[in-house]
């Protein structure tokens, strides 16, 4: 039977007695591969193992166990462990007797994201207080949709549902890692597209039932604000978050990461991805990224709305008229003059110019922020947070202001596995897990309404 997560400890000595009725075989008992749970062990650990009957002590098994991730925790009989917890919780009794290092364990989770059209799956450690987190896995595959369209919610819930088990087994593998050392099993709980988000939740209650391993629904802003501390090493930073779901500016407080300002409508990365379509830009690896590469190549800064409304900014106008204004340039075979400048239009420059539109937009708000808590950094995370021209942009306004910018890589900005993993193992460690009846997903689940407990 494992042992509650607090339990599971590395360079200490645990006396775990367990009292015994009469009639259960000593040798079932004695395979320390069965007897082992999992911990990152760099000295002795000492397993002492009383096997008593009622009356008096029957033998005793002292062992020690040098290196290897395992240490205590289950207990498993030769035909398997389901026969023998019953047993456990009905006629043994195990106590701890000495004293536990709780500072020093070591945790595993496996994470798996899927609130849009990629599905991911990671498998990250946390070592003790103190030392970074180490990624054990971390794989995505993308559902890619035909130029010009978008992906439906059936279509993408059926691609996770095609791809999961795959791409689970192949964490593992990549990991080097069995199931008996994951400690819980993260998912995205929301916000996302309904179909997919209920795909992955159905997937992770079958592998915590299939495993038996704890639940963790997992908010997807958060997962991606704490996957970019933990990369980054960012300290107390305003947060850009930019996707295609979500525009939001935020900053932590009271245990709370507070949104001081978001779109009003249609996130900047819907922004992107609708041009995309109307371009009739292919969606393979990403939209928002071929537009970005379009956009390297464009001249002419058009004349687009520019709509910040104190702390929050509105993208659905813009898109509009950057709508009208590509099909003014189709119309003319490909290019077009412009009415003011004379100067020749053309695709690359419509990507030019909106994006230089709304990620100016997106900076001054975050610029607000900045003055507003008295921050000097800025964290920019979300798929679109690994635009290099948003980057760049940001950059600018943080050296003006003797601030700095912190940014990862398609890896981590992108939806990803990881992500979720990490910040499910963060509450987890408090003690926070999804019981069964409650692990549903939600479209509507707002970075403002998790308890960060793990942060002071």
């Amino acid at each position: 039977m494992p042992l509650p997560a607090p339990y599971r400890l590395l360079s200490a000595t645990l006396i775990f007695e367990l009292i015994l009725a009469p009639g259960l075989c000593f040798s079932q008992l004695m395979k320390l591969s069965d007897f082992c749970w999992k911990s990152s062990v760099t000295t002795g650990v000492v397993i002492s193992v009383c096997l008593e009957k009622k009356v008096g002590v029957k033998r005793k098994m002292r062992s020690t166990v040098v290196g290897g991730r395992e240490c205590c925790a289950a207990i498993q009989s030769e035909s398997g462990s389901e026969l023998l917890q019953p047993r456990l919780k009905s006629e043994y009794r195990q106590t701890i007797t000495t004293a536990i290092n709780l500072t020093s364990t070591t945790m595993i989770a496996l994470g798996l994201e899927g609130s849009a059209n990629k599905l991911g799956v990671g498998i990250i450690l946390h070592p003790p207080e103190g030392s970074p987190a180490q990624i054990l896995a971390n794989i995505r595959h993308t559902f890619v949709s035909p130029p010009g369209e978008g992906f439906l919610p059936k279509d993408t819930a059926k691609h996770h549902r095609s791809w999961l088990v795959k791409l689970v087994r192949q964490a593992l593998k990549e990991a080097g890692v069995t199931v008996k050392v994951v400690d819980c099993i993260c998912y995205t709980k929301g916000p996302g597209m309904g179909a997919p988000l209920q795909s992955v939740a159905v997937a992770a209650r079958m592998l915590s039932l299939l495993w038996g391993k704890e639940l963790v629904g997992v908010n997807h802003c958060i997962g991606h604000v704490e996957m970019g501390r933990e990369i980054t090493g960012a300290q107390n930073p305003v947060v850009l978050y930019v996707s295609g779901g979500n525009t939001q500016v935020i900053a932590y407080a009271s245990q709370r990461y507070r949104i001081f300002g978001e779109a009003l409508d249609i996130a900047v990365g819907n922004c992107l991805d609708r041009f995309a379509r109307t371009l009739n830009i292919s969606n393979d690896p990403a939209p928002g990224y071929n537009i970005e590469q379009m956009a390297k190549k464009g001249k002419h800064l058009l004349d687009l709305p520019y709509a910040v409304k104190g702390m929050d900014c509105s993208f659905s106008g813009i898109l509009a008229i950057i709508d009208i204004l590509a099909q003014k340039l189709e119309s003319n075979t490909g290019e077009w003059m412009d009415d003011i400048t004379g100067e020749v239009i053309t695709r690359e420059d419509l990507c030019f110019s909106l994006q230089e539109t709304v990620f100016a937009m997106l900076v001054e708000i975050t610029e607000r922020a900045m003055a507003h808590v008295g921050s000097s950094q800025v964290l920019i995370v979300g798929g679109v947070g690994c635009n290099q021209r948003l980057q760049e942009m940001m950059g600018m306004m943080a050296r003006d202001r003797g601030g700095s910018v912190f940014a990862t890589d398609e890896r981590f900005c992108i939806d990803n596995g990881i992500m979720i993993a990490h910040a499910g193992l963060l509450a987890y460690s408090t003690g926070f897990i999804t019981p069964l009846e409650d692990s549903t997903c939600t479209q509507r689940f707002r970075t403002d309404e998790v308890f960060v407990k793990w942060r002071d």
